[in-house]
């Protein structure tokens, strides 16, 4: 018996132990901004066209609340023509969700919102992009899965190469 009297002590003093567990919940989450803008239909150019499309994201993050965050995933997609270069569409999106999040430690976080919310915003994203781009005319587009962790590693990286250019250079004696 003292045997399991030891085990019944252990066990609460592991789970005191224990980091909190993550919580993360989708509040809401809404278009904050889109422009689509169909410069082929404009200029009435028609036919079969090779496009040549780029998209760039950019990521944006602010504490709104006690454990709430927004968080906005931001895409700048451009199709211009392989043959010509001329623009065929441009399109921005805004896309952000409101999030609670508790049990992460703080010097977590940061990697968090701009890495795991945008994962979870992302599939809204490539349906917009896609049902946009169909009803402009277009075939739909259907984005590629999004490294969030390359993106924040390379945003990182650009950080410090910033800092690093900003500090003064030491003296030489």
């Amino acid at each position: 018996m003292a045997e399991n009297g030891a085990d019944q002590t252990a066990q609460p003093a592991e789970a005191a132990q224990q980091p909190p567990q993550v919580q993360m919940n989708i509040l809401n989450q809404f278009v904050r901004d889109m422009s689509f803008e169909n410069v082929m239909a404009q200029k009435g150019i028609s036919g079969e066209v090779q496009p040549d499309i780029s998209v760039q994201v950019n990521l944006d993050a602010r504490k709104r609340a006690d454990d709430v965050f927004e968080v906005i995933l931001k895409l700048n997609i451009e199709s211009k023509s392989k043959a010509g270069g001329e623009v065929l569409f441009v399109m921005e999106l805004d896309y952000a969700g409101l999030f609670r999040i508790s049990g992460v430690p703080e010097e977590q976080m940061h990697p968090f919102l701009l890495i795991e919310c945008p994962r979870m915003l992302f599939p809204f994203v490539r349906r917009i992009v896609s049902d946009v781009t169909r009803d402009g005319g277009y075939p739909p587009l259907n984005l590629d899965t999004i490294d969030f962790v390359a993106i924040y590693r390379q945003e990182l990286a650009r950080r410090q190469a910033a800092a690093a250019a900003a500090a003064p250079a030491p003296a030489e004696n």
